[in-house]
Protein backbone atom coordinates (compact mmCIF):
# COMPACT_ATOMS: atom_id res chain seq x y z
CA UNK A 1 0.00 0.00 0.00
CA UNK A 2 1.67 3.45 -0.76
CA UNK A 3 1.72 6.25 1.85
CA UNK A 4 -0.54 9.18 0.87
CA UNK A 5 1.55 12.05 -0.06
CA UNK A 6 0.91 13.91 3.28
CA UNK A 7 2.45 17.56 3.80
CA UNK A 8 4.36 18.04 7.14
CA UNK A 9 2.07 20.79 8.17
CA UNK A 10 0.34 18.37 10.84
CA UNK A 11 3.15 18.48 12.66
CA UNK A 12 2.74 22.46 13.51
CA UNK A 13 -0.40 21.42 15.18
CA UNK A 14 1.30 19.92 17.86
CA UNK A 15 1.93 21.77 21.64
CA UNK A 16 5.35 21.46 23.16
CA UNK A 17 5.10 20.33 26.80
CA UNK A 18 6.00 23.56 27.89
CA UNK A 19 2.84 24.88 25.99
CA UNK A 20 0.69 21.95 27.51
CA UNK A 21 1.15 22.86 30.74
CA UNK A 22 0.83 26.33 30.45
CA UNK A 23 -2.66 25.69 29.25
CA UNK A 24 -3.01 23.32 31.60
CA UNK A 25 -2.06 25.94 34.33
CA UNK A 26 -4.73 27.66 33.14
CA UNK A 27 -7.58 25.20 33.33
CA UNK A 28 -6.79 24.42 36.50
CA UNK A 29 -7.32 27.67 37.59
CA UNK A 30 -10.27 28.35 35.58
CA UNK A 31 -11.95 24.91 37.20
CA UNK A 32 -10.57 26.24 41.03
CA UNK A 33 -12.47 29.64 40.12
CA UNK A 34 -15.77 27.46 39.31
CA UNK A 35 -15.81 24.93 42.33
CA UNK A 36 -15.55 28.50 44.35
CA UNK A 37 -18.22 29.71 42.62
CA UNK A 38 -20.38 27.02 43.52
CA UNK A 39 -21.95 27.09 47.07
CA UNK A 40 -25.91 25.74 47.07
CA UNK A 41 -26.30 21.57 48.22
CA UNK A 42 -27.78 21.30 44.49
CA UNK A 43 -23.91 21.58 43.52
CA UNK A 44 -23.08 19.16 45.31
CA UNK A 45 -22.56 16.73 42.12
CA UNK A 46 -20.45 19.12 39.88
CA UNK A 47 -18.14 20.13 42.82
CA UNK A 48 -17.65 16.57 43.18
CA UNK A 49 -17.07 16.16 39.61
CA UNK A 50 -15.12 19.24 39.21
CA UNK A 51 -12.77 18.04 42.10
CA UNK A 52 -11.79 15.31 40.21
CA UNK A 53 -11.13 16.86 37.19
CA UNK A 54 -8.82 18.93 39.32
CA UNK A 55 -7.41 16.67 41.27
CA UNK A 56 -6.32 14.86 37.50
CA UNK A 57 -5.16 17.93 35.97
CA UNK A 58 -3.21 18.64 38.82
CA UNK A 59 -1.24 15.23 38.49
CA UNK A 60 -1.06 15.48 34.62
CA UNK A 61 0.75 18.96 35.71
CA UNK A 62 3.07 17.32 38.23
CA UNK A 63 4.07 15.04 35.49
CA UNK A 64 5.53 18.40 32.84
CA UNK A 65 7.18 19.74 36.28
CA UNK A 66 9.19 16.64 36.62
CA UNK A 67 9.63 16.36 32.76
CA UNK A 68 10.65 19.88 32.35
CA UNK A 69 12.95 19.88 35.58
CA UNK A 70 14.81 17.57 34.07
Amino acid sequence: MKRPNVDDWADQDLLTKDQARERLVTEIDRTRTRIAALKTPDDDAEIALLERRLAAMASIRGEYDAYLQD
